[in-house]
Parts: structure tokens; sequence; C-alpha cells
């Protein structure tokens, strides 16, 4: 198979590790600058060029897509969709799982717990809001955000206030979430491929940090999941159109919460800490599932 993997950074681990496993499979594999990518869309013979030359005959395209460029990537996604390629992620599904409003929305309609979470416009109702959410300390988050980065733990009613009146000022959406205070900082990531969680481990915050994000300075450990948290996993990374996510669990008093569904979970971490091979597991599901036109989508919206 050809094999194409959108990402600007041919050395990160991740794009590293698929190359490498597409490599000892006996695939053809490239390494796409996504912002290099330049389309003719038309009806007929939509194509992409890429630093001058025809990109085709491709059988599967990976995403690895960074949130700062998530317009133009997914743009880029979207054409090899109009022109038949496999995509291990559809361009769809990975523009919902990066607006955490939209994918929560649309979890919360599937019956799939999540933190209390409240939205709103006017700085007027912002009282009113925090009261519906419940008490502080609470969790700000950008609407568009990865890694940890934009998210704000407010311990005070006042401080939850400022820092929302602060955004809505300059007209960044936000939204604030229920602080889960027995979680003790740590979160489960379930790597889902197709319909298993193939790997899970814990993120644990570092002393003095909420979030648990690796980038953050988080640390990693092999955990074991339970049945509960498997199946509402693959069923969060089935309600937002994933082949392959990273859905992040709390385990909360009242039972797993979903934080969120990563459309381009790192690997490093969970290949690390569960010594599991996940970039030859998500290679294997491309040779099983990779056919032409087998976007449910065809690139739409």
């Amino acid at each position: 198979m050809k094999i194409g993997i959108l990402s600007r950074n041919p050395s990160l681990y991740s794009t590293r590790r698929l190359r490498e496993a597409a490599l000892a499979r006996g695939h053809e594999v490239r390494v796409i600058d996504a912002l290099r990518c330049y389309m003719n869309i038309n009806a007929r013979t939509p194509s992409i060029h890429y630093k001058g030359e025809d990109l085709l005959g491709y059988d599967a395209i990976i995403p690895r897509i960074g949130a700062s460029i998530t317009f133009y990537g997914c743009a880029v996604l979207r054409q090899f969709e109009m022109m038949g390629v496999y995509p291990l992620n559809e361009s769809v599904a990975v523009t919902r799982s990066r607006d955490k409003l939209r994918s929560q929305q649309l979890l919360a309609r599937k019956g799939i717990d999540l933190p209390i979470t409240g939205f709103a416009n006017k700085p007027s109702d912002i009282p009113d809001l925090i009261k519906m959410v419940g008490k502080p300390p609470l969790v700000l988050k950008l609407l568009e955000g990865t890694q940890g980065i934009g998210v704000v733990l407010a311990e005070t009613q006042k401080a939850a206030e400022s820092v929302l009146q602060a955004f809505m000022g300059i007209r960044t959406n936000i939204m604030v979430q229920e602080f889960i205070e027995e979680a003790g900082g740590a979160d489960i990531r379930c790597f889902v491929i197709g319909e298993r969680v193939i790997a899970a481990m814990k993120r644990q915050a570092p002393e003095g940090e909420f979030r648990s994000n690796l980038h953050r300075g988080g640390s990693a450990s092999l955990v074991r999941i339970t049945p509960q948290e498997r199946q509402i996993a693959v069923k969060a990374a089935r309600t937002l159109g994933l082949n392959v996510a990273g859905v992040d669990l709390l385990r909360s008093d009242r039972g797993p919460l979903v934080m969120e569904v990563n459309s381009s979970p790192g690997l490093e971490g969970v290949e690390k800490a569960t010594e599991k091979d996940v970039a030859g597991a998500i290679i294997r599901f491309i040779e099983t599932n990779a056919k032409q036109n087998r976007t449910r989508t065809r690139g739409k919206g």
C-alpha cells in the first residue's frame, strides 16, 4: 500500500513510529506537510500538489494535524477524501473533536456522562452560569486547544467571573466545567482503534498542577480499566466518528466521565507506559479497512 502521513515534523515520535511501522510491514510511506500542499478543487479531477508534484496513487492517509493548523489541515484531508483516498480519521470527525463544545454536545446527546459543562455569550449571564455548573473550583477551557493549553482552574467565584469576563471581552469562546476533585489530578487515556481499546494509561499531574497532560509535566503509568470504562471509550470515539482516538476519562464518585476525545493522540506516552506496539496496530487497522472511496462523508462539511 501507499500511505501518506499528514505531519509537519517527520522527527516527532508519533510520526516516526507510524512511518517505521508502515515500512516494517512492507508499505510505501511518505510524510507530507499539510501546509506545503495546495489544491485544485473541481468536480471531475480534484488534485493535490506538493512542492510542485502531483500527489497521486495513495491508498490511505493518516492525519497528524496540529491544533494550530486544523482549518487548513482538514481542508487538505478533505481533498484527499474527494480523491477517493481512505482517511484513518475523516475530516469531519477531526473538526468535531477539535471543537470542545461541539464534541461535548454530541457526546451528551448519546447519553455519555461528562463533567457538568456550561456555555454562555453575555457577561451578564456569568453569575447564573457559574451557579448552574456548581460551586468553585471550576475549570475554564478555550473551545479550541490541546495539550492542556487554554485550560484554567478558577479557585473562587470571583476568579471565575474575572476570567470569563476577560475572555468574553475579547470575544473568545470559553466554557465552564465542574472540577472533579476526587480524580486527584489524574485521568485515564484510553487508546481506541476501531471497536477496541488496545491500550490504556493513567496520567498523573505533577504536584501543584491539576492538568495531567504529559506535555505539562504529567507522568504516565500502566492502568487496568473496567469493562464500563472500555465500553464508554469506544462509544465516545464512535460518536465523533473517529477510527483512532485517545479518550480521556475521569474517575468520579458517579462513575467514569469523558473529559475529552483526541483525534491525534500521541503514541510516545502510551507505548512506553504499556510496552505495546500501538503504531503497528494502527497500520494493521489500515490494512484491513482501507479501500478506495470508503469515506462515509465523502469530503462533505
